[in-house]
């Protein structure tokens, strides 16, 4: 069995400034994790850390300016192998409309539940920062446990 997570939002900013926030170093640690590096280029990979934990490492298989952004987890002790991710953007009513997904899950077991619980909270994340200038990245004076 295949599993995904998946959140469809609205951010209420033109799809240049969410899609500069989802595919370049600076936009990921300013919603996701301060702790961000790496190639944003496809075939590149970004290194996301979290406290003393590094990874997970996400390998950028696709970029299509102000539409898709999609990445695959790499090898590595995370358990995100082989998972894949995708910001799908497009426009609705004056919005962005932001579908993301994370795929690969063999089982809806704790670590799924909790992903489950994070993504969700660093989408929100990713709409303040469209939205307001700031998001709450983990690692942030913002980012509340």
């Amino acid at each position: 069995m295949n599993y995904s997570i998946k959140h469809l939002f609205h951010i209420n900013a033109p799809r240049e400034k969410v899609y500069e926030a989802i595919s370049t170093i600076d936009g990921l640690s300013k919603w996701w994790t301060t702790k961000t590096s790496g190639n944003p280029e496809v075939g590149g990979i970004i290194n996301f850390g979290f406290g003393e934990h590094q990874g997970p490492n996400m390998k950028v298989t696709k970029l299509v300016p102000n539409e898709n952004v999609t990445w695959v987890g790499v090898p590595e002790s995370h358990g995100w192998e082989d998972h894949i991710f995708t910001f799908a953007l497009d426009e609705n009513e004056g919005k962005t409309r932001v579908r993301f997904s994370h795929s690969g899950w063999t089982e809806q077991d704790d670590f799924y539940a909790s992903c489950c619980f994070s993504w969700a909270r660093y989408m929100e994340s990713l709409r303040q920062l469209c939205q307001t200038g700031r998001g709450e990245a983990f690692g942030s004076d913002g980012y509340r446990r």
